[in-house]
């Protein structure tokens, strides 16, 4: 990741398969902190020094000198205060840029979604589609699907697929992560979270210098985002009978 901090050219030229996978995998590492509580297999790797050492995480004695099955239980009560329960910053567009969940970055990110080809599927917890660990999955699937056209000689797929990265960090991501992130290390209270949201910060400005998008950041660490007045109720796109149920439709990211 510090050779992304430095970076001013065009990824286009400069982004050989390799390199966008492994700009993929830090999507992955990231939003797997986010759609649900961190399992054992996953705070085993980021406790490895060579994880430590690669990404620049300082984790203090609360995460790196307690057995990895307490560890995973206290995360699990963190993650419910943080992301879950009444009073937390739960990470997701809507809420944080209007007040309320399923607005228009919803819709919007749900269209995009359908669009490209991404789905979810069931799975442990429910998630919107505009919530963050779902936003990063998508893009990392993108670069994945990058580095495949290159690896076929496809470069007008490529640069397509580019393109839909920069919009989407342009539409979405850089409208809130930022944000999002300096209100996260602030308010959370065990260093797995504040380090996460430290390397969420960095890589996101990182990866908007590669891209060489300039957005301004809406979300600005706002403990308390005021409601939005609703226009729209509901999706008008889709059926009334139970299309945006999401409470009663569990979900997990896949390509």
């Amino acid at each position: 990741m510090q050779n992304q901090n430095a970076v001013s050219v065009d990824p286009m030229k400069d982004s050989p398969p390799l390199e966008l996978r492994a700009r993929a995998g830090h999507y992955q590492l990231l939003a797997g902190a986010f759609v649900e509580e961190p399992g054992g297999d996953y705070l085993a790797a980021l406790r490895a020094p060579e994880a430590l050492a690669e990404l620049g995480l300082a984790f203090d004695a609360d995460v790196t000198d307690i057995p990895l099955d307490q560890l995973q239980e206290v995360l699990a009560c963190e993650y419910a205060t943080l992301f879950t329960t009444s009073g937390g910053c739960p990470p997701v567009e809507s809420s944080r840029l209007t007040g309320r969940f399923q607005q228009e970055p919803f819709h919007d990110v749900k269209a995009i979604y359908q669009r490209c080809g991404f789905a979810l599927q069931q799975g442990k917890f429910a998630v919107f589609e505009d919530q963050l660990g779902v936003e990063l999955s998508f893009v990392a699937v993108l670069l994945e699907n990058q580095a495949a056209a290159l690896e076929h000689g496809d470069m007008a797929a490529a640069r397509q697929l580019e393109k839909e990265i920069k919009r989407f960090w342009a539409t979405h991501l850089g409208r809130w992560v930022r944000g999002y992130a300096t209100l996260l290390e602030r308010v959370t209270e065990h260093s797995f979270y504040r380090e996460i949201a430290r390397l969420l910060r960095d890589f996101s400005e990182a990866e908007l210098a590669l891209l060489k998008v300039g957005v301004d950041d809406a979300d600005g660490g706002r403990e308390v985002v005021p409601k939005t007045e609703i226009d729209v109720l509901f999706n008008p796109d889709e059926p009334v009978c139970g299309g945006c149920d999401h409470g009663r439709q569990e979900n997990r990211v896949v390509a």
